[in-house]
């Protein structure tokens, strides 16, 4: 079903300050300038202290909301494996991971306004129930308050923190195929990852405007979706992330951060 015009808002993110020491993969500066939140990394699959001081500064300058970008201790596979860690101890990382960005965030006089987990946490939080809970029992150890948690719609994770009293903001993703059940494709999987740039500004305001993509079988899934993902680390994200701006306002679609 296409929104009504007084409905056509949405949030761009974009993970950001993934790097480490000497290695930088996004180009932080760039998409600071077009993504209206910063998904960023808390050390833990990327990140160290002086990239997220420095992401949160240039942040803070630009307006643009941050968000901790929490993970697996997965740094040499940039949180994209898959781990089977003790909920008590999952829980303490998380807590652990926005506290380290809070500081900084502080610092920079913004604060982190909500949590995103990362890679093959975020896909975890999915359906494994146990693994959701931790997470949320980590924002709530770290936030102490109703810190809204990110994620894919009808996920073990939003169930888990709605349980909690804390707000879900859905999230769509432009580059990634989906299957008929609604859920990311695999990236191990063939056309996993959209890389044509057309197909990305096709399926951005399919979101926006419809409600609704394609599943990589065809079939048309309804996505009610309040936040919209471009990947920092793709190549040319930023001119990506600058053209699904464009073509979104173009459309009629009000780019701002979720409230």
């Amino acid at each position: 079903m296409t929104a009504s015009l007084a409905n056509l808002s949405i949030d761009l993110n974009a993970d950001l300050g993934e790097g480490f020491g000497r290695w930088q993969l996004t180009d932080d500066e760039a998409l600071l300038s077009i993504v209206t939140s910063a998904n960023v990394a808390c050390g833990f699959h990327a990140g160290d202290p002086s990239t997220m001081r420095r992401v949160c500064e240039l942040a803070a300058e630009r307006g643009v909301r941050v968000g901790a970008q929490v993970s697996y201790r997965d740094l040499a596979g940039f949180g994209r494996r898959s781990m089977d860690v003790p909920p008590r101890e999952l829980a303490d990382e998380i807590a652990y991971q926005i506290g380290a960005l809070e500081i900084f965030a502080r610092a920079a006089g913004t604060r982190v306004h909500y949590v995103k987990p990362h890679g093959a946490l975020y896909n975890r939080g999915v359906h494994d129930e146990a693994q959701a809970a931790a997470v949320v029992e980590g924002v709530r150890l770290a936030a102490g308050g109703p810190l809204p948690v990110l994620g894919l719609p009808g996920s073990r994770l939003h169930e888990a923190a709605r349980a909690a009293g804390l707000p879900v903001i859905a999230e769509a993703f432009a580059d990634r195929a989906y299957t008929a059940a609604g859920t990311l494709v695999p990236r191990g999987e063939p056309g996993a990852v959209v890389h044509d740039p057309d197909t990305v500004v096709k399926r951005a305001l399919g979101f926006a405007r419809d409600r609704a993509v394609t599943s990589i079988d065809g079939r048309r899934i309804e996505v009610d979706v309040r936040s919209l993902c471009v990947h920092g680390d793709t190549p040319g994200a930023a001119d990506l992330a600058r053209r699904v701006r464009s073509e979104l306002a173009a459309a009629g679609v009000r780019v701002a951060a979720f409230t």
